[in-house]
């Protein structure tokens, strides 16, 4: 499977940053890979799937963080995705520096080789990145939740669990 090859692409790379585009182009590759090979047949098998960062990420880290254009993005993502879009996506929320503070904790907990890429640019970067994921929920609130992670494990795992249960009638 070629998804490990552009997680490291992507996380590791340390002496050279990608270029906006390049970076988009590469998220897009691993998306298109990972919806032929693992969301198409499993969706055809009739079972469900979670994904963690979908098409909405590539919008809101290339599009809102970096400055992409969110048309030309749009375009990308249904090349990618065969214009297949999640019948749920939660985004979950926090202020940005108490994110930047648990991602600094979890790398700092890690064995090995830390995927801080994105954690090292800046807060900045993260409070586009936040008001990106916010305005793409605003745009589709049928699809979208914003869940409040600011709260324990437990609490969170409560609100999704509320949210998943909601949007399926479960």
């Amino acid at each position: 499977c070629a998804l490990p090859i552009f997680r490291s692409l992507l996380v590791e790379q340390r002496d050279h940053p990608w270029a906006p585009l390049t970076e988009a182009f590469l998220h897009s590759a691993a998306r298109a890979e990972h919806v032929a090979a693992t969301v198409w047949p499993a969706l055809e098998a009739g079972r469900w799937v979670i994904s963690d960062r979908f098409s909405d990420s590539t919008l809101a880290y290339q599009g809102y963080g970096l400055g992409l254009s969110k048309p030309m993005l749009a375009t990308l993502t249904k090349l990618a995705t065969g214009g297949l879009k999640p019948d749920l996506t939660l985004i979950l929320d926090l202020p940005v520096e108490e994110g930047l503070a648990r991602a600094g904790r979890r790398i700092e907990a890690a064995k090995g080789p830390a995927e801080d890429r994105y954690e090292r640019m800046g807060v900045a970067f993260h409070q586009r990145l936040r008001k990106g994921f916010r305005a793409i929920a605003r745009a589709e609130p049928r699809r979208c939740r914003v869940i409040d992670a600011s709260g324990t494990a437990d609490e969170v795992a409560a609100l999704i669990w509320n949210a998943v249960a909601k949007r399926f009638k479960l």
